[in-house]
């Protein structure tokens, strides 16, 4: 969170100690420690006093805290598509041979439903991805890492490593099911 450095810098800006700044909020100088040092936040009724005392409105004091936690929901979001992206490519071609097995040609409906929701999850995580203006696997591994993400305009090796990694994951999921249906002798 940000609040502890706006907190800081506003308590610097108008030449307080943190003892002043105790003293002026009637609370003790450890609790403005920690709130600076974000061991602990403030209550509401001592945000109130510091947007008071330091003539700030409560927008521009806790703002970084709004935008931060704005950035871990993102990632949290990417991280959820991401993961539920990856478990339906692990399960789409490990249900080809068992579905096919059991239900005949009934069975490509477990795997095409697996499929459309792959897909459906594929359109959330990019819409995910184009918020954040995440256009290149750097940008999206900077994001993850909570890293500034730079502007750069994906290169040759960008390029090349999608389609790389397009290719290997088509020939795993290509080797999953013929092994798949060659178990069950399909």
């Amino acid at each position: 969170m940000n609040l502890g450095k706006q907190i800081k810098y506003y308590r610097n800006r108008d030449q307080l100690s943190q003892e002043q700044l105790a003293e002026k909020i009637y609370v003790s100088r450890q609790s403005i420690s920690n709130w600076e040092n974000e061991k602990s936040y403030p209550d509401i009724h001592n945000i109130l006093m510091l947007s008071v005392l330091f003539d700030v409105s409560l927008d521009e004091l806790v703002k970084g805290d709004v935008k931060i936690m704005k950035e871990e929901l993102q990632k949290s979001s990417l991280m959820k598509w991401s993961y539920g992206m990856l478990a339906l490519m692990l399960a789409v071609p490990i249900s080809v041979g068992p579905a096919l097995y059991y239900f005949g040609n009934y069975g490509y409906v477990i795997p095409g439903v697996l499929f459309i929701v792959g897909l459906i999850i594929a359109f959330k995580l990019e819409r995910v991805k184009k918020e954040n203006n995440l256009k290149t696997y750097r940008q999206i591994t900077d994001f993850m890492a909570g890293k500034p993400v730079g502007k750069v305009k994906p290169k040759l090796q960008d390029h090349l490593f999608t389609v790389g990694l397009t290719v290997a994951a088509a020939a795993i999921s290509f080797v999953v099911v013929y092994l798949g249906m060659s178990l069950f002798n399909v």
